[in-house]
């Protein structure tokens, strides 16, 4: 899990703060990381979910796991 973050870290280090900076102050960092994880969970297709978004993934989820629920499913 530690392996984990560390690499979502340096994505957000490499794709965010180092290409945009510098920053003047921390509300612009932090308006700027809120836009990115929005942007990494709608827009940034993920290898590891077969070039899909983080939210098309959950979507699809959800839908499977409503359909076995369902009494006709």
């Amino acid at each position: 899990m530690n392996a984990m973050a560390e690499a979502v870290n340096n994505l957000y280090k490499t794709e965010l703060i180092r290409q945009q900076g510098p920053w003047r102050t921390v509300e612009q960092v932090e308006l700027a990381t809120l836009k990115y994880v929005w942007w990494w969970n709608h827009e940034r297709l993920h290898g590891e979910l077969d070039m899909r978004t983080p939210a098309e993934v959950e979507q699809a989820y959800y839908a499977e796991t409503e359909t076995l629920l369902s009494p006709t499913g």
